[in-house]
């Protein structure tokens, strides 16, 4: 465990050579919090153990191992008419629901696996998981209305999450929202014409101790100001701030900023917000 120090530093890593005592990792982007605190591991870089750029290019059939049920969804290539569970998609869902001794158990993964390749799960979407599966339709559906993280119709190659709830709240989530809204001059669930982007509010995105937080498709920023809008979007535009791994899209995840700029964080996972049902 480690300790914080008057001084701001950390007590956390392995004594350097010649050294009595353990070293002090000095804290990353003015985040007096683990986001800035890497212990053991000081040698690693933040998009190491905080991105999801370990994933690597993963074979579309899930390859082998628990890793089919677990590969990222948020994508932002995204292919709304893509036919479901064909190919090595088809591989990938076999592998899934035998992971499980009740197919039941596989249903989430499922879904995710739909939203990978579509971007939202639709109604027939639903329909086809629940006969793969041997439920009905209502009871898939009413799982995935459930969950906030399924998009239940197509959104923009970059789904921006804007938090509002109370620490981000507190620490203006609300302008945040509305620079994005500006900077890109588009209403609240509505797609930018070139399909780029779709801005949503959402509830907490549990990253309360850097406020204010954005997730844009599986990547976090935290630390997010109204000033920093017009960089980000930019950063996606050019392709720097994407994180894709799956499809070998974008780029990693870069290391945290001193002086106030947003940190780009770990990939997330329940937290996010559907497009409303039209």
């Amino acid at each position: 465990m480690s300790a914080e120090l008057p001084t701001g530093e950390v007590i956390g890593g392995a004594p350097a050579a010649g050294a009595t005592g353990p070293t002090r990792t000095p804290l990353v982007g003015g985040n007096p919090g683990w986001a800035g605190e890497r212990g053991d591991f000081s040698h690693l870089s933040e998009a190491d153990i905080r991105g999801d750029s370990y994933v690597g290019r993963r074979p579309l059939d899930g390859g082998v191992g628990g890793a089919v049920c677990s590969m990222p969804y948020q994508l932002a290539a995204k292919e709304p008419d893509a036919p479901l569970f064909e190919g090595p998609y088809a591989e990938r869902a076999e592998k899934i629901i035998a992971r499980y001794p009740d197919k039941r158990g596989a249903l989430l993964p499922l879904l995710n696996l739909a939203e990978e390749v579509r971007g939202y799960v639709g109604p027939d979407a639903m329909a086809r998981v629940a006969e793969i599966l041997g439920l009905s339709p209502a009871y898939v559906r009413g799982v995935a209305t459930f969950y906030t993280m399924y998009n239940r119709q197509p959104v923009g190659r970059y789904l921006v999450q804007v938090c509002t709830n109370v620490a981000c709240n507190l620490c203006g989530g609300d302008e945040v929202l509305q620079a994005f809204l500006e900077h890109l001059d588009v209403e609240p669930g509505v797609t930018t014409p070139d399909g780029n982007f779709t801005v949503m509010e959402v509830e907490c995105l549990g990253a309360c101790g850097f406020p204010v937080a954005v997730q844009i498709n599986s990547r976090y920023f935290e630390n997010v100001t109204p000033e920093d809008v017009p960089a980000i979007v930019a950063g996606l535009v050019a392709g720097e701030d994407s994180s894709d791994a799956a499809d070998g899209s974008g780029a990693g995840a870069g290391a945290s900023t001193a002086g106030g700029a947003p940190r780009r964080a770990g990939a997330g996972s329940s937290s996010g917000a559907p497009a409303d049902e039209a």
